[in-house]
């Protein structure tokens, strides 16, 4: 209940898109995109973790890093006995031509997930747990709400499944 009023709120805050223009206050142009992109991402991994919330998961971790790892882990937790990895990509759309945010998860970004996941499992001591890794893309279109595609298992690098 709880997680369906805070997605709520987040929601609406959302309903105009991600990106705040006042956060973008600097020198030069590159400061300028490099900061929104930067404001952008924070506010998408929020909007991700309360929907994922709302959505059943129960989240115990946010960028993760695993020592030795390029990257970060956006958000681990549980899909009910499943731990899923997830990773959010939040694009602005500006453009009907722009690129999905799907189409930014490069090999070496799944490889990276798949080994930070793996470090995960073995530091917390998890061993026999089923996993995933998930991706979550968010669509930021100026002044309209975020669309949002969850893609479980989206890498098909998952660990041990459940016995039946």
């Amino acid at each position: 209940m709880f997680s369906r009023l805070i997605f709520g709120l987040v929601d609406f805050a959302a309903r105009k898109g991600l990106y705040d223009g006042a956060s973008a206050s600097a020198t030069t142009a590159a400061d300028r995109r490099q900061k929104i992109r930067q404001h952008t991402g924070v506010r998408g991994e929020t909007y991700a973790y309360w929907y994922l919330r709302r959505h059943g998961y129960t989240l115990i971790a946010k960028n993760y890093r695993a020592p030795g790892v390029k990257g970060e882990i956006d958000l681990v937790g549980y899909d009910g006995e499943v731990l899923a990895f997830v990773e959010v990509k939040t694009r602005r759309m500006e453009k009907a031509d722009d690129t999905p945010p799907e189409e930014n998860v490069t090999w070496s970004k799944q490889e990276a997930l798949a080994r930070m996941a793996k470090h995960f499992l073995r530091e917390w001591r998890l061993r026999d747990v089923p996993w995933r890794i998930d991706l979550l893309a968010i669509e930021n279109r100026p002044n309209e709400r975020p669309v949002v595609r969850l893609h479980k298992d989206a890498m098909r690098q998952s660990g041990p499944r459940k016995r039946s």
